[in-house]
């Protein structure tokens, strides 16, 4: 027999299944575009919470988050997949693991 949820795991469930629907949402209405947008939207506010909070050391973080994604897609572009599609397995075990709370 499961226990009930506690206040917290409930509301960390509700959070989880709105940002798949808002995802969902708007990749439905603008497609994949809408879909980054929306993640885009949703990491700024989540960076500005957490400078507030102190933690100043998610901007250098962020910003490496993108050098690599830009690196990756230089490679793609040179012909090389290898990096892009390391870099796109490695997000999906991390995401399937621990989905944004």
């Amino acid at each position: 027999m499961n226990r009930p949820l506690s206040s917290a795991e409930r509301s960390t469930h509700r959070r989880r299944n709105w940002l798949k629907e808002e995802a969902e949402k708007a990749r439905e209405s603008r497609g994949e575009a809408g879909q980054m947008e929306f993640w885009l939207r949703l990491a700024r506010s989540r960076i500005a919470k957490d400078v507030k909070a102190g933690r100043g050391d998610v901007y250098s973080g962020f910003a490496l988050i993108c050098r690599l994604f830009i690196s990756a897609m230089d490679q793609r572009a040179d012909g090389d997949q290898r990096i892009w599609n390391d870099l796109l397995q490695y997000a999906e075990q991390v995401v399937a693991k621990h989905p944004p709370a």
